[in-house]
Parts: structure tokens; C-alpha cells; sequence
């Protein structure tokens, strides 16, 4: 796949993006190179190879849940901007 000068001028006008001619130049050459990247990658038989999650091959060390406070509650309310008994208020942001 190639990209032409008349392609990104059509895509330039379809997202309302103005790209001067300078500019439309250099991307005519960038979009193609990233597009032939993705040819050679594309080549690639990767048939038999699992998906990665990170490239290092280490595992998470797993800790137990543990509540570390309890009975917090008034404790956080007491912050509440607007003072109530049974929840934390808050201004309203959206009208």
C-alpha cells in the first residue's frame, strides 16, 4: 500500500486539519515507510508464538488482602466538604 500527495490532502480535508504543502510532502514519505514497516512485519510467521504481556519474564509476587483500618468512617466524613451524619457530599459539578 502507497500513500500520494492527493490521499493526504483527502484525509487532511476529511479530520478539518489544514497541512500546508511542505508539510503534506514529508508526510507522503513518513506514512509510506511506516507502511512498508508494516508489510515486513506482516511477513512474520508468528503462528505458534504466544501473546506477550511484557517483554520481561517475571511474575507479580501476590500479598494477602489485609484491611489495615477499620472503622474509618467519621473519620472521612469529618473531611466532607458539606456537613452530614451519613455520607461524604460534595459540590455538584455538573448542571
Amino acid at each position: 500500500m502507497s500513500i500520494d500527495l492527493k490521499t493526504i490532502k483527502h484525509i487532511s480535508k476529511l479530520s478539518r486539519i489544514s497541512v500546508d504543502e511542505q508539510k503534506a510532502q514529508k508526510l507522503v514519505g513518513d506514512l509510506n515507510s511506516i507502511f512498508k514497516f508494516i508489510e515486513k512485519l506482516n511477513e512474520l510467521k508468528t503462528d505458534n508464538i504466544e501473546p506477550l504481556t511484557s517483554i520481561a519474564e517475571t511474575t507479580l509476587k501476590l500479598r494477602s488482602d489485609e484491611v489495615k483500618s477499620k472503622d474509618i468512617r467519621e473519620q472521612v466524613i469529618k473531611n466532607s466538604p458539606q456537613d452530614n451524619e451519613d455520607y461524604f457530599v460534595v459540590p455538584k459539578v455538573i448542571e
